[in-house]
């Protein structure tokens, strides 16, 4: 597990772009019959990719957490963004196909990663957070997501909001995810841009060619910077710092939020106009 230490935005202006993406970018989340995380002490927040192939993977604590077990005191959502797969959690069976989410609140101590086809392997986006109590497995294929349509053709930025996570889908302690898809001609996710001082996010980009890219705006409104983002690489957001993108071509991201509320619309928008 690899640690990251929180930013102060007075600092973070001052960063290279070598020091922005070794602090928020996170690259090769995905690597045959490996577990690959990263903490931030950014609300906490585990970033994950795992990816079973031959070897059924084991989801441990590790000495980071100083805990018996992964989620004796988190929760943790998931997302399937590879081949079929299946996640046991104490000893139940749960059969993941491509963009099934998934649940599992604190408490639930055995999971584990399985391939059902070794060439179309499954590839399990984890984000997990502290829990303060304990709320039952749900999984959420993308039908039952909340699908919430946003943007215009007009602005670049047509595009649906799948709520897999959230008070009006579920029940969890903190933590709220999900997967946003941009039409075919739309290339900004969200803009105007916005904060939301009350939690921070993390980001997974997806579904780009290989000579595609994002190029993801951070930063405070006044001092913005970016991170050119690949396919299937993640970004840390401090709660402090706009978060916005634009691409190449249309794309895919899986959005996670945790912090101090989840209500969905509590941002601050800020006016393009003010940007520098």
């Amino acid at each position: 597990m690899e640690i990251r230490s929180a930013s102060n935005p007075k600092d973070v202006k001052n960063y290279t772009t070598e020091r922005l993406r070794e602090e928020f970018h996170i690259a090769k989340l995905f690597t045959k019959d490996n577990i690959r995380m990263v903490y931030s002490h950014i609300d906490r927040i585990i970033t994950a990719g795992i990816m079973p192939v031959y070897s059924e993977l084991k989801l441990e604590a590790g000495k980071e957490l100083a805990a018996d077990y992964f989620l004796q005191r988190r929760e943790m959502g998931c997302i399937n963004i590879g081949g079929k797969g299946i996640i046991t959690v104490d000893g139940t069976e749960y059969e993941m196909n491509p963009r099934d989410g998934i649940y599992i609140g604190m408490g639930n101590k055995d999971i584990s990663f399985k391939c059902v086809d070794i060439e179309n392997p499954p590839k399990f986006y984890v984000s997990s957070c502290p829990a303060h109590t304990s709320y039952p497995v749900v999984k959420i294929d993308i039908t039952k997501a909340k699908k919430v349509p946003c943007g215009s053709k007009e602005d670049c930025n047509k595009r649906v909001i799948n709520q897999y996570i959230h008070p009006e889908v579920m029940q969890s302690c903190q933590l709220a995810m999900g997967l946003t898809m941009l039409d075919v001609g739309s290339n900004w996710n969200t803009m105007p841009c916005h904060t939301h001082d009350r939690r921070m996010e993390v980001y997974l980009y997806l579904d780009m060619d290989e000579n595609d890219a994002v190029f993801h705006m951070m930063g405070e409104p006044d001092e913005t910077r970016h991170i050119v983002m690949h396919n299937e690489e993640a970004v840390i957001s401090p709660s402090w710092s706009i978060h916005t993108g634009v691409g190449t071509k249309n794309y895919s991201f899986i959005w996670a939020m945790c912090g101090e509320n989840q209500e969905f619309d509590d941002m601050d928008f800020i006016e393009t106009k003010d940007l520098k």
